[in-house]
């Protein structure tokens, strides 16, 4: 057993032990997206509790249980991957009905969030049995949580994932990402990502947060306006290296000026009374009614 884990595991049994796990269950478990530490109490406990262990890659998933101390019987042990998630769940589903407990993980990361758990929770919940989340590590809430937001900013986000690998997939993707005006967060690969800044190079001066090896040694966080993306990844030999998750930010809202306010105020006065008029005027700019109001009385007085 790893020293480093010991207490760890101990402190799971203690902390999650006294909670109930249902028999014929699926667990969702979220693993650390890099920093072995990630790991949450109640996932240690549910990834030694549970009768099979379905994941992505059994051989990534047999080397984490072990640095955290925990051995499971090769019978234990179920491929379930992105090529086949929809055969597979049916075993899933065999053992839940069986009265199993079986737990999910993907290679890191929450399960389902572009790794594959999301047509196996289906099918699992299809089948009128129970799917339980053990939430945790996320590249797409790690980097959200540090990159902030523009004050102009409170949409929520857009999470896009993947683009598409081919040239031009990926440019209509990308001009689809200008036309969207709410924060949206990628995913890339390293051996994709040079190409990724060159395609968001359209985007201009819109800010981007890029985020590498989150959570890892050499985790890396900055944010540059988009069509400086390449030039940043370039700076160093080091920065195109190692897995990426990205934040676009939302486009700032250009403010309308005196100018647009007054047009759109005379424009309204020549049809509805100057109270009405200015009601709809605060509706449509955002503007507080009381200077609209004295703008109007203004534009008024000098007719």
């Amino acid at each position: 057993m790893s020293a480093n884990f010991d207490s760890a595991l101990t402190a799971a049994h203690a902390a999650a032990a006294g909670q109930h796990y249902p028999s014929g269950a699926l667990y969702v478990v979220a693993t650390p997206i890099g920093n072995l530490a990630d790991i949450s109490l109640r996932a240690l406990h549910v990834l030694g509790l549970c009768d099979t262990l379905a994941c992505e890659d059994t051989r990534h998933s047999q080397t984490l249980l072990r640095a955290y101390g925990i051995d499971k019987s090769s019978t234990q042990w179920l491929a379930v991957h992105q090529h086949n998630e929809a055969e597979a769940a049916e075993e899933v589903i065999r053992r839940l009905q069986a009265g199993q407990r079986v737990a999910y993980v993907s290679d890191a990361g929450t399960p389902a969030v572009s790794d594959p758990g999301a047509r196996l929770a289906w099918q699992v919940q299809s089948a009128g049995l129970r799917v339980m989340p053990m939430p945790g590590a996320s590249s797409v809430t790690a980097l959200l949580s540090a990159c902030g937001t523009p004050s102009h900013d409170s949409s929520g986000f857009v999470f896009v994932g993947f683009l598409p690998a081919k040239t031009t997939e990926r440019a209509h993707a990308v001009e689809a990402l200008g036309q969207e005006a709410r924060t949206q967060v990628l995913l890339e690969a390293p051996h994709r990502i040079e190409a990724l800044a060159s395609a968001l190079g359209i985007l201009v001066r819109r800010p981007v947060t890029v985020g590498r090896e989150l959570t890892k040694q050499f985790e890396e966080i900055a944010t540059v306006a988009a069509e400086d993306l390449s030039a940043w990844l370039q700076a160093s030999t080091q920065r195109t290296r190692g897995e990426f998750a990205l934040v676009v930010h939302a486009q700032a809202q250009e403010r309308a000026t005196g100018t647009d306010h007054d047009r759109l105020l005379k424009l309204l006065m020549q049809e509805l009374p100057l109270k009405t008029a200015v009601k709809v005027a605060a509706e449509i700019s955002g503007e507080a009614k009381n200077a609209l109001y004295n703008r109007a009385l203004e534009l008024k007085g000098g007719d």
